[in-house]
């Protein structure tokens, strides 16, 4: 079984900082890409930044020059730190893994973590 879990997360005034965090945990043949979403109410799951295991990464212009996304392959942890942080910032904050269970089979899965409210006041 494979478990993400997300830590941080939290209400600040416009302008601030925060960082999010997940570690994944249990088995698998490869942890591929690694990443975090988020859905504000209301709205669609949007993809917010992404790193591949050879730390390749991908941004949503709405986040870029603002949110740093870097993973620890060793404990196998992903951040984002999330600066300069707007009210439309304000979402429930998903963090995601894209793995191979088996050397045998090219089939990647997902898995996601319980959500973390990220809440930006103006």
């Amino acid at each position: 079984q494979v478990q993400l879990v997300e830590s941080g997360g939290g209400l600040v005034l416009a302008g601030g900082s925060l960082r999010l965090s997940c570690a994944a945990s249990g088995t698998w043949f490869s942890l591929n890409a690694m990443g975090w979403y988020r859905q504000a109410p209301g709205k669609q799951r949007e993809l917010v930044a992404t790193i591949t295991s050879a730390g390749n990464t991908d941004y949503a212009d709405s986040v870029k020059g603002r949110f740093t996304i870097s993973r620890d392959n060793a404990k196998n942890t992903v951040l984002l730190q999330m600066n300069s942080l707007k009210p439309e910032d304000t979402a429930v904050y998903y963090c995601n893994a894209r793995l191979r269970r088996s050397p045998y089979f090219a089939k990647e899965d997902d898995y996601w973590g319980q959500g973390s409210q990220v809440t930006v006041s103006s």
